[in-house]
């Protein structure tokens, strides 16, 4: 039975992303056991793929090389004897753990000089393949072969007990149908919306009968407090107030999902839930939601998309310029698509 680590993205949205390819390995490799080292704070969505079978926390925070941390690592997994590892991060620390490891086979992109790290390197064809989700497929094929498609859509397990025991403790109904948005993106202010816009949004969907829940971290909290007062009440602020695993299933009750381009985004997705994507100074050609049913919504002014945290040059009109109404034409398209 082959055992296939892998070295899991350090971003939610990449994680999601990476779902296409454990589901390539499975059906590759009938039986195969793939196990996943993953920071902490994508550790929750690994655990619910039904392709990974146990998920390593990595005791090294984001950026850090950590080599004793990482070589003690590498050392404990030598004993799960893995056949091959697959490396997804383009930098050179990522590949260590394998390394270290001894995993007679590590597989990754050519990247920061990881020759001999890796000793079964792909070449990244970034205009052949585009799509982030199709780069990490083409990992389980021989290098230069592209990526089996379609790719399957991403799916993460709901927890029925733990949404339960969430809902009473937050003391919120599922008695109006439910739309969720969420305002954060890590990458930066340039990928998010304007409270103002969520506000006028959430005003909007209370009008017609919905529920309105805020979902982010805890550095979401304060821009969820302001678009719950902009609201007037129309919108619940969940932001901090859930775990991971806890907004995964929350989100799954969601009949639509407004979100920035972020990692709450791939979830959504992941969940099944119609999602109706904003962009601004990001690009849905690289990674958009892979979920069976959205809808994309940009300006398509000339300077978008810029791929900067803050806009460049300080007006923001990607995104002030995205009005609640056109959004709101939006929900209604993917709601009778869905």
């Amino acid at each position: 039975m082959p055992k296939i680590l892998i070295v899991a993205p350090n971003w939610i949205g990449d994680a999601l992303l990476a779902q296409p390819l454990f589901a390539r390995l499975r059906k590759k490799l009938p039986g195969v056991v793939i196990d996943a080292v993953a920071p902490p704070w994508t550790a929750p969505v690994l655990r619910r793929m039904p392709e990974i079978d146990d998920v390593i926390e990595a005791p090294f925070d984001h950026g850090e090389l950590a080599l004793l941390a990482r070589w003690r690592l590498g050392r404990r997994l030598r004993l799960r004897r893995y056949d091959q590892a697959i490396v997804l991060p383009n930098t050179f620390k990522s590949a260590l753990v394998p390394f270290f490891a001894i995993v007679p086979l590590r597989t990754g992109f050519v990247g920061e000089s990881r020759y001999g790290l890796l000793n079964l390197v792909h070449k990244l064809d970034a205009k052949g393949v585009p799509l982030m989700a199709e780069r990490y497929a083409q990992l389980a094929e021989n290098p230069g072969t592209k990526p089996a498609l379609p790719l399957p859509q991403t799916r993460l397990a709901v927890a029925a007990v733990n949404l339960a025991t969430v809902l009473r403790r937050l003391g919120i109904s599922r008695e109006k149908p439910l739309v969720a948005l969420c305002p954060g993106a890590e990458y930066g202010p340039s990928k998010r919306w304007p409270a103002r816009h969520f506000a006028g949004l959430a005003r909007r969907l209370a009008a017609r009968g919905y529920a309105v829940w805020l979902f982010g971290s805890e550095k979401d909290r304060a821009i969820g407090e302001e678009i719950a007062a902009a609201s007037e009440g129309a919108a619940t602020n969940l932001c901090g107030k859930t775990d991971l695993a806890s907004a995964i299933d929350l989100l799954s009750l969601a009949e639509i999902v407004v979100t920035n381009d972020s990692g709450l985004m791939h979830i959504a997705a992941g969940v099944g839930r119609p999602v109706v994507a904003l962009y601004g100074s990001s690009s849905p050609e690289h990674t958009p939601p892979l979920a069976p049913s959205h809808r994309i919504v940009r300006t398509g002014i000339e300077c978008s998309p810029c791929f900067a945290r803050e806009c460049p040059l300080g007006h923001f009109k990607c995104m002030n310029e995205l009005a609640p109404e056109r959004v709101m034409e939006e929900i209604a398209a993917v709601r009778d698509a869905a």
